[in-house]
């Protein structure tokens, strides 16, 4: 049985919670078998995967398709869709609609949205429909535009006081945990000190209640670009193009495929083909 929001809120104070994306099969079944309490199909898909240059260029058709691949895989973990740019920002019927898709359609257990000027509304309205929410402040991706770009929030008063503020409020309009992405650990720890529900950090320091990564980030997929927050728990873009260069070159070379790879028919049923010589 997968873990509820009971389950995630009752770690607070507690131990540490864990947290990473998936985005499909295999690696989903990898992340639940690992025991990580709560996997993300993230909107980062667009990055990672599908080689966009931003999360807002990824869409609804996207999201669920590969959110159903991770449902299929997930036994434990609690399994949290990203509603992606456009999907719940339009209006709160149509943000309720959209996030009803991820459970009905997708199987997900909650949604996560990003923090944006009507969010208080959106995410009221998704919870009073029954669908858990975990809200995410500080540096939002698919708003990084008009908050200055991928950069650090909450360095000055006004501004740590601001998202402070936020983050009170969303707790109260229902949201069952809290991202913090790119926030000073000391502003992370006041926020997560002052609520009752489980802060989620992500550049966010150690005084979170617990982390959560982009995997294909800390395993080394994503070259592109490495934020200061990530750690490379192993690196296979190197390892993974080693094994690709092996294998062309002994296809050229004709090494493989070697006899342990070759099916076999009998001699007798072969000269049935052939002819007797």
């Amino acid at each position: 049985m997968r873990l509820s929001v009971k389950d995630i809120r009752s770690l607070k104070n507690k131990r540490k919670i864990t947290m990473l994306t998936a985005y499909d099969y295999p690696i989903a079944s990898l992340v639940d078998r690992a025991g990580l309490d709560i996997i993300l199909v993230g909107d980062s898909l667009a990055n990672v995967v599908l080689g966009l240059e931003s999360t807002t260029e990824v869409g609804m058709a996207e999201m669920l398709h590969h959110t159903k691949a991770v449902n299929r895989a997930v036994k434990k973990a609690m399994v949290l869709g990203d509603m992606p740019f456009n999907s719940y920002q339009v209006n709160p019927e149509e943000a309720v609609k959209n996030a009803q898709r991820f459970i009905k359609e997708a199987g997900c257990d909650g949604i996560k949205l990003e923090w944006f000027k009507d969010c208080l509304k959106v995410t009221e309205s998704i919870v009073q429909a029954g669908i858990p929410v975990m809200g995410h402040i500080g540096l939002t991706p698919q708003t990084a535009d008009q908050i200055g770009g991928f950069k650090v929030q909450g360095k000055d008063a006004e501004a740590a006081k601001c998202l402070i503020e936020e983050a009170i409020k969303l707790e109260e309009k229902g949201c069952f945990a809290l991202v913090l992405e790119c926030v000073p650990d000391k502003i992370s720890e006041i926020i997560t000190k002052k609520l009752t529900i489980p802060t989620i950090g992500i550049g966010a320091g150690i005084h979170c209640d617990g982390q959560v990564l982009v995997i294909n980030d800390m395993l080394g997929l994503f070259e592109r670009y490495t934020p200061k927050f990530v750690k490379k728990y192993i690196n296979l873009f190197p390892m993974i193009l080693k094994a690709i260069e092996d294998y062309k070159d002994e296809v050229i070379n004709g090494t493989f495929p070697g006899q342990e790879h070759t099916f076999k028919i009998k001699e007798e049923e072969l000269k049935k083909i052939c002819g007797e010589k």
